[in-house]
């Protein structure tokens, strides 16, 4: 009989309330064993080395040293998957940049049925963390800086990106250098409601082109990139010679919402040969489907590479069904789509 290996989770959080709330949500799944738990970094320090943990959950706000300088001293010293457990604030992106894998929040998780929504949340990401590769985490984020010239590509391309886990550290890697004059981008990054405006905003300030999390109606334009709202699918639609998106509420789409599948497949009908579509590190499948309809209909396709990915999940079933015209890591993703834009003129 196959014995299936439980992952071994450390808890970190300075309330002793939620460290038995999470201790008991997570420990009541038979793939997880809770080690151990700890009330700030110092005493999880101690824990990380004394019981060896397969992931650790972290609180943001702790005393003595916050959750975002301990990743800071403690990842490149000791690369162990964390998912961070935060309010809503858009600290959980910097502590994503400093080394997290993922992040849950923790509004109202304590009681009623919040508890519950937030426990099962912790389970998939604790699971999913721990087949993540620490080590391709950036560290730092870059600043901006201009990677090439558009020089007269043609402004009806369409760039479609999808991501889950360990995405938001992806595509700005991806984004960080366009220039303004770029073609549109929509993106659709598996996140939250609240958090996608907030990762928006970030990246607005990171990038040289203009990023807002989409509205329903908004116009595709070259130097602007429209993020997926969190609750809601995106879709690629045309009116007249111009592209817009459509954002709506609807039932999740291989487990998502937004899916990346759903923005996939309504770019391969909408710009067919005249897009390219990149799928980025995330656990599971969604977007394959599409990438592949992408493909189909002309456009070129990108999927990350192993090597680069944090989980190399959703690149690799694109790749396995034929989705990816060319696969490749993460820092040359930026150039790759150079070349396919000079090819376009």
């Amino acid at each position: 009989m196959n014995i299936v290996k439980r992952v071994r989770v450390l808890v970190v959080d300075d309330s002793l309330l939620f460290r038995e709330t999470i201790a008991r949500g997570l420990a009541a799944d038979p793939g997880i064993e809770v080690v151990g738990t700890a009330g700030d970094a110092y005493d999880a320090r101690d824990k990380l080395i004394e019981l060896e943990p397969d992931v650790m959950t972290l609180d943001v706000e702790m005393p003595k040293m916050n959750g975002i300088e301990f990743l800071k001293r403690l990842i490149p010293q000791y690369p162990i998957p964390v998912v961070v457990v935060s309010a809503v604030s858009d600290n959980v992106f910097d502590a994503l940049n400093a080394g997290a894998v993922d992040f849950v929040t923790k509004v109202n998780a304590v009681t009623g049925s919040n508890k519950e929504v937030f426990i099962n949340e912790l389970i998939i990401k604790v699971k999913i963390a721990s087949m993540a590769k620490v080590g391709n985490l950036n560290k730092t984020i870059p600043n901006a800086k201009r990677i090439g010239k558009i020089n007269s590509r043609g402004s009806n391309t369409i760039i479609a990106i999808g991501a889950s886990t360990g995405g938001t550290q992806a595509i700005l890697e991806v984004v960080k250098g366009f220039p303004v004059d770029m073609p549109g981008i929509i993106i659709t990054q598996h996140m939250p409601p609240v958090f996608t405006k907030m990762y928006a905003a970030r990246l607005n300030n990171l990038c040289l082109m203009d990023v807002k999390e989409a509205e329903d109606g908004d116009i595709v334009l070259p130097g602007r990139i429209l993020i997926a709202p969190g609750d809601m699918h995106m879709k690629l639609i045309k009116r007249g010679k111009n592209y817009f998106v459509e954002c709506f509420i609807g039932d999740k789409v291989n487990g998502h919402c937004p899916s990346v599948d759903v923005l996939f497949k309504s770019v391969a009908q909408i710009a067919g040969r005249s897009a390219i579509g990149i799928i980025l590190t995330g656990m599971g499948y969604d977007g394959a489907k599409g990438l592949m309809s992408m493909k189909q209909k002309g456009a070129y396709t990108i999927g990350q590479d192993e090597k680069s990915s944090i989980v190399y999940g959703m690149p690799k079933v694109a790749y396995e069904i034929g989705g990816v015209t060319k696969q490749t890591s993460l820092k040359n993703i930026p150039q790759l789509v150079y070349s396919i834009l000079d090819n376009k003129k």
